[in-house]
């Protein structure tokens, strides 16, 4: 299904046709859009009272996870609908348990420009071209359209990541914007997850094979206990982070004291090339499993 050396907003529309025609059991939703007007997809899963959500590609050129959250919500719907298992548990006990939300792609608009580049009849050219230090290579990307990092943008010590970036302007990455939630991106992520009340979140990045826990001694005590537990079943590390703030996994934590987590899947150099998609896969479904358990 995944065999295709890229993942971008088209090949998550055609999924989510795909997936949203063969199993009833999933709603697809929109949550907002994009700068460039492009619909903010949600999938839900299960009818469980426990809501847990899950989001991919808030960074453009880490738009691997965007399909495999993609791959994720698949199996799961497949076992669901079949009456399977899945990790060794009925699917439709689990979603009896659960509604998953998944976010697949936060940052379309950077997933584009990361992949395809840049046309000079964009009405950014100009400017994403000087952004980006006069080169119109944009495999490394990591901003959204404007030039803002979208998991730079949350009110979590919002001010404190601005003087730890030391950006300016727009950039690549590393510009939490001029203020937080100035991008449609991001404030739709905040009005989402605020909308939903979720009792868990986790962020999909690569790379590094971590997990990160922690925010700032806001997070429950359990929080580290169950890091671990993602961790046994993936073979990643759990880690206290220390020195970063204006995540959503941050402002997720701050805001309701609930256990969030950032994974960073896969390791290598971003873009993380689908020819390692398999091997990604078979550690993290395990972990995106026990997230739905906990």
């Amino acid at each position: 299904m995944y065999a295709v050396q890229s993942y971008g907003y088209s090949d998550l529309l055609d999924g989510v046709r795909q997936l949203s025609g063969r199993y009833p059991f999933l709603s697809a939703h929109v949550i907002g859009e994009s700068v460039m007007g492009k619909p903010l997809l949600a999938l839900r899963c299960g009818t469980g009272s426990r809501r847990v959500h899950m989001n991919g590609s808030f960074h453009a050129n880490e738009w691997i996870t965007s399909a495999l959250l993609m791959r994720f919500v698949a199996d799961l719907s497949a076992a669901y609908c079949t009456g399977e298992e899945i990790g060794g548990q009925q699917a439709a006990d689990l979603c009896r348990e659960v509604t998953l939300w998944v976010v697949p792609m936060v940052n379309p608009d950077g997933v584009e420009l990361s992949q395809q580049g840049l046309h000079e009849t964009h009405p950014y050219y100009r400017q994403l071209v000087d952004w980006n230090g006069g080169s119109a290579q944009f495999s490394g990307w990591k901003a959204n359209i404007r030039g803002v990092d979208l998991n730079d943008q949350f009110p979590a010590f919002w001010e404190e990541e601005c003087k730890r970036r030391g950006m300016e302007g727009p950039a690549p990455r590393d510009y939490p914007g001029p203020y937080p939630l100035s991008e449609p991106e991001a404030a739709a992520m905040a009005r989402f997850t605020d909308t939903i009340d979720f009792h868990r979140v986790m962020a999909l990045h690569t790379q590094g094979r971590e997990i990160y826990w922690n925010y700032r001694d806001f997070e429950p005590a359990e929080s580290e206990q169950l890091a671990s537990k993602l961790a046994r079943v993936s073979g990643y590390e759990a880690v206290k982070l220390t020195g970063s703030d204006a995540g959503y996994k941050d402002w997720y934590i701050q805001r309701y004291r609930r256990p969030g987590f950032t994974v960073e899947a896969g390791y290598g150099e971003n873009p993380l090339p689908m020819s390692k998609f398999d091997s990604i896969y078979v550690e993290l479904q395990p972990l995106l499993l026990e997230m739905l358990r906990l």
